[in-house]
């Protein structure tokens, strides 16, 4: 069995949750490897950060997110509401304010040790609900999947900018 892995460089932009189509760069990935059948394992190493398959939608609204996007943002928004003020939820508690400033690279999470940067419960738990990873056929050198599945991989963090990383695994033969 061959095993080939790629690392999607991304860029999230905050405020909202980044929903970015990967699709594309999967089903290359899937050509590069070479591998003509087995799986392939999309995965976020990011606590906030999740990874969906979903039907590619022609219609945007004025963020420019697919309608099925700000749908799914809408009703987990409903379930799990933004976290916009400390004491909202348990998480974050004094205890991991209190290691986050302690890190050497504090102030790239704390930005003038503004503990508000934090803020970001809601992102964790709707990236649980989620999940972080998505498996596909490679069934005769291709991706698995219609015509209009499409794989997308979401930051639902909307405290800052971020780069984030998405991992592609093939296996197989």
């Amino acid at each position: 069995m061959a095993i080939y892995k790629e690392t999607l460089n991304l860029q999230s932009h905050g405020e909202s949750p980044t929903f970015i189509d990967i699709t594309k760069s999967v089903k290359k990935i899937i050509v590069s490897s070479g591998i003509k059948n087995g799986i392939c394992a999309v995965i976020s190493p990011h606590t906030t950060c999740s990874v969906f398959f979903e039907e590619f939608v022609h219609d945007y609204n004025e963020n420019g997110d697919e309608f099925l996007q700000a749908d799914l943002n809408n009703i987990l928004k409903k379930i799990i509401p933004d976290n916009i003020a400390q004491g909202q939820y348990n998480y974050p508690g004094e205890k991991h304010y209190q290691a986050v400033e302690a890190w050497p690279d504090a102030e790239k999470y704390l930005p003038n040790g503004d503990r508000r940067a934090l803020l970001n419960c809601d992102a964790h738990l709707k990236a649980t609900l989620l999940g972080s990873s998505q498996i596909f056929d490679v069934d005769d050198g291709e991706f698995g999947a219609g015509p209009t599945g499409y794989v997308y991989f979401v930051d639902f963090d909307r405290t800052r900018a971020r780069a984030r990383k998405c991992k592609v695994i093939v296996l197989g033969e």
